[in-house]
């Protein structure tokens, strides 16, 4: 029989060609799918079944292979020498016959139905079980259907089963909207030690500390047996009790009936009223507790000023427009009593304070502060030395400003204005190591930065941050790009230093400093070059706005996504273009939720009186 002749069946089957080389693979898509069905319907019947699998002491048979194939338990289970792969009957003990049932049709069939009365149930046997994509399904299952509500019992179920996949999430959440949750049923149910790690979060979103004690306390008090009032000290211990209004402290906590018997309550009031009392000893105070909370992903409005005209000769303005990254809206508020550009700004409790500048002709002390609550400007005292350009940070409720220029150097002296004190008043402190100019500035872990900018000779790549404790200016490691009039920011533990000016171009290139290395590296360019370019941060992303490209003042918007490591442009400002000053002021945390439309009572929002365009702003973008 030759090459191209086939014998089927006692028949010769001719094929045309010489050589039988013409090779076509069969691939039926549905072939693995209609297996498993025909699996799945002999399961059913019992036939050819080996093993027996038993929950509730009712029976459902199976097929050892087919569990081993699609379920890691069973496959280490039969395909080892433990006693167990020579047994017929496997008892599962964890869990109920209906959810075996399930189980198994899933392993046999890839399909479940999951309903808010099964998914804890399913995602607990997939988890004894180790089925890790359907753990996922059930995690996106209830991903889809967090709230307020549920978010503090998807946690505490997560944390049984220790599924990390979506626990962290959870807690993101948790932690944005931390003062709604506190007031929950659920919240109130919760063991001691979960409620101590959640209050002990660094990344909790309050308006103050007095709302993470108002949740300790509710707690405790929620038991009216009284057992809970033994675990008083471990709560009060994870309140930053020295973040607290003084009046607060001395009213409230120092005399409230749960704290004022226990020792280790006074001890810590104690602690606090001498960090408070005595800023000298302050040192030798720091712990965690001295230390703000800060939520990255927390959404705020962010409020622009001090940037030019868009006419063909710009001038300073004294317009004020406030951006709204929900509707990706400006909207106009009460402009400052002064035009002026190259301010710095500082925002502490929703107040925004704005600090020298250049009004065209001179370099200013003047301040003044806008009450986002009534919608009004008032001026405070002025500052010693006149400048503009210079890099401004909040911390612990002081104001630092630090260098700028005068209109004959650049300086290296810092001025602060501690907004807690009685009568405040600007103070000398700590001069920075170098003289700096049009730098940017930020605030991370409880330090001050200060980085790039110019001394009116050279133009700086490097940084330096400032640690109010031990009053000491230190040198970091330089970035990538020597840069002046560059934007800075901190988001997710990281520092952003976007745009500017290296002495020959303007630029779009953006770095990023983690302070755990000591190190810079390259992100994402910007869409447009940008000098002068300020940055803040709103619901988890860096904005940039406005600046300078080399030929004209922009009016420019655009956000960068550090988890796509990408920009996007957004909405332009109405009112500026040029080098703005911007700020970001937090939504309440009273006021935030994540349901659409808020649940919040009227009288909630009422109750916060601010300006009726702010206040709707407000409302609106909680999400």
């Amino acid at each position: 029989m030759n090459a191209n002749t086939l014998d089927v069946a006692g028949a010769r089957l001719r094929l045309s060609g010489e050589e039988v080389d013409d090779v076509v693979e069969i691939d039926h898509r549905c072939h693995m799918k209609d297996s498993f069905e025909v699996f799945n319907e002999m399961r059913r019947d019992g036939f050819l079944c080996d093993v027996v699998v038993v929950a509730e002491e009712k029976r459902l048979s199976a097929h050892k292979v087919l569990l081993s194939a699609r379920i890691p338990y069973f496959r280490a289970m039969f395909c080892s020498d433990m006693m167990e792969s020579r047994n017929n009957e496997v008892y599962i003990y964890e869990f109920t016959y209906d959810t075996t049932e399930q189980l198994l049709e899933y392993a046999y069939t890839g399909r479940v139905r999951l309903s808010i009365h099964n998914v804890q149930a399913i995602m607990t046997g997939a988890n004894f079980l180790r089925i890790d994509d359907l753990m996922d399904e059930c995690g996106d299952y209830l991903m889809k259907r967090l709230s307020i509500d549920n978010a503090v019992a998807i946690f505490v179920f997560c944390r049984s089963i220790s599924y990390l996949g979506i626990e962290l999430t959870v807690l993101r959440f948790i932690e944005k909207h931390f003062v709604m949750i506190s007031r929950t049923p659920d919240f109130l149910e919760l063991a001691v030690d979960d409620v101590i790690f959640l209050l002990q979060m660094d990344s909790l979103y309050v308006d103050g500390e007095e709302q993470v004690f108002t949740a300790a306390m509710r707690w405790i008090e929620e038991d009216k047996s009284g057992g809970r009032k033994q675990h008083a000290a471990k709560l009060l211990a994870c309140v930053r009790l020295p973040l607290l209004q003084p009046s607060f402290l001395s009213d409230f906590v120092a005399h409230h009936f749960l704290l004022r018997d226990d020792i280790k309550c006074r001890d810590l009031v104690d602690e606090a009223k001498d960090y408070l009392l005595m800023p000298e000893r302050r040192p030798l105070l720091k712990s965690f507790r001295t230390i703000g909370r800060v939520c990255d992903q927390v959404p705020a409005l962010i409020f622009v000023m001090g940037g030019l005209t868009t006419s063909t000769r710009p001038q300073p303005r004294s317009q004020v427009e406030v951006y709204d990254a929900v509707t990706d809206a400006w909207t106009p508020c009460k402009p400052m009593t002064t035009v002026r550009s190259r301010i710095g700004m500082a925002v502490h409790e929703r107040m925004i304070y704005a600090v020298g500048g250049f009004d065209g002709k001179d370099r200013l002390d003047l301040c003044e502060i806008f009450d986002t609550e009534s919608n009004e400007w008032s001026t405070l005292p002025p500052l010693h030395r006149k400048r503009s350009a210079m890099a401004t940070a909040t911390l612990d409720g002081i104001i630092y400003v630090c260098g700028g220029y005068d209109g004959v150097s650049s300086l290296a002296c810092v001025e602060t204005f501690d907004v807690r004190r009685r009568i405040p008043e600007w103070r000398p402190a700590t001069k920075m190591i170098k003289p700096r100019s049009a730098s940017g500035s930020c605030v991370l872990d409880g330090v001050i930065y200060v980085i790039g900018g110019h001394d009116g000779m050279s133009i700086f790549a490097g940084g330096e941050r400032y640690d109010p404790q031990r009053k000491v200016w230190e040198e970091i490691a330089p970035m990538t790009t020597k840069r002046c009039r560059l934007g800075v920011a901190a988001l997710n533990g990281k520092i952003y230093a976007a745009g500017g000016y290296d002495g020959s171009a303007f630029l779009s290139s953006v770095e990023c400093y983690d302070p755990m290395k000591n190190a810079w590296t390259p992100v994402t360019n910007m869409n447009i070059r940008r000098c002068r370019a300020s940055l803040a941060v709103t619901h988890a992303r860096l904005y940039v706005i406005g600046g300078f490209d080399g030929f004209n003042n922009l009016s420019s918007c655009e956000f960068y996504s550090p988890e796509k490591d990408a920009w996007e442009l957004r909405s332009s400002l109405k009112e500026h273009a040029g080098g703005v000053s911007v700020g970001a002021v937090p939504i309440p945390a009273t006021i935030l939720t994540p349901t659409s439309p808020p649940v919040l009572l009227k009288s909630e929002l009422d109750d916060y009186n601010m300006p009726l365009t702010v206040k709707k702003m407000m409302h609106s973008s909680t999400i």
